[in-house]
């Protein structure tokens, strides 16, 4: 499924768009080890001035902020979710999100894709982004 092109994906102007009004970031799966991409995108991320939101199954805080073990911990509002979870867990990450009835973005990282999950979140009204690097996406703009 990590090969698929994605069938549903935002464009430039969306993207742009997207950074310009999303202030909350839930970050799916970010790591507490500075090495890894989801600890570099989130810290480049917070720099750039988003709220960033740690979604990690341990620890208290990563990156000064207080870690949730799921979306549905979290008690105020989420713009955005960015996933660095395998893509199988998009389906139960998609509709944690229809369920919140607050994030207005769905952004799978460099390499994940599930297109149906994808087309869940879309259906219900979301922006989605696959295969794409938010850090990398917004140094582009």
């Amino acid at each position: 499924m990590e090969c698929e092109f994605p069938t549903v994906n935002s464009n430039k102007e969306e993207i742009k768009e997207i950074f310009d009004s999303v202030k909350t970031i839930a970050v799916l799966g970010l790591s507490p080890d500075p090495s890894k991409a989801s600890h570099r995108v989130a810290k480049y991320l917070q720099e750039a001035g988003y709220k960033i939101v740690p979604v990690y199954p341990k620890g208290d805080e990563i990156l000064g902020e207080k870690v949730y073990r799921s979306l549905k911990e979290i008690p105020f509002e989420v713009d955005m979710v960015d996933i660095f979870r395998k893509p199988a867990a998009f389906d139960a990450i998609a509709d944690a999100c229809i369920e919140r009835g607050d994030v207005k973005v769905f952004w799978g990282q460099l390499g994940l894709v599930n297109n149906a999950a994808a087309e869940k979140a879309k259906n219900a009204g979301m922006k989605v982004v696959q295969n794409l690097c938010a850090m990398v996406a917004h140094k582009e703009l």
